[in-house]
């Protein structure tokens, strides 16, 4: 018995743009389907800043309307004699960028959890503020620490 033999070459096969090895599929999230992805510790910093900025642009829409805030992951310098910056404000420019890494590495917290690292968070972003503003940090949210 002969056997058939194919005229017409093999076709190359369509690759897209994921990874699909061996005919399995693209490649899922670390976490599945049915799981929340992953909290990093940079996620939490940036939506802690986030956050604590869009409530101070509530409380004051006039003075941090044109204000520019951002992140980076640290000073390009050491200041002799003050050390690592948390923040650096620019009134020129109306302008706070707040460095993730001074922040989280070298605060020295009571409890190192999740609430107390969003305290300190949210403490630089107050004191920049503040610094941007020319006002105590105490006085951006007065009613906010007012329980009775």
């Amino acid at each position: 018995m002969s056997r058939s033999r194919r005229s017409a070459a093999p076709e190359p096969t369509v690759r897209g743009r994921g990874r699909d090895r061996h005919g399995r599929g693209i490649r899922s999230s670390a976490t599945g389907p049915f799981l929340p992805p992953l909290r990093t510790r940079i996620d939490l910093f940036d939506m802690t800043i986030a956050s604590t900025i869009e409530y101070l642009r509530g409380v004051w829409p006039e003075e941090l309307g044109t204000s520019v805030f951002e992140v980076a992951s640290g000073p390009t310098s050491v200041i002799p004699g003050v050390g690592v910056e948390r923040w650096m404000v620019t009134p020129e420019t109306n302008r706070v960028v707040f460095y993730r890494l001074p922040i989280q590495r070298l605060s020295r917290l009571h409890e190192n959890d999740e609430m107390h690292q969003r305290m300190m968070i949210e403490t630089c972003v107050f004191r920049g503020v503040a610094e941007l503003l020319g006002k105590d940090p105490w006085d951006l949210a007065p009613d906010r620490f007012r329980h009775f």
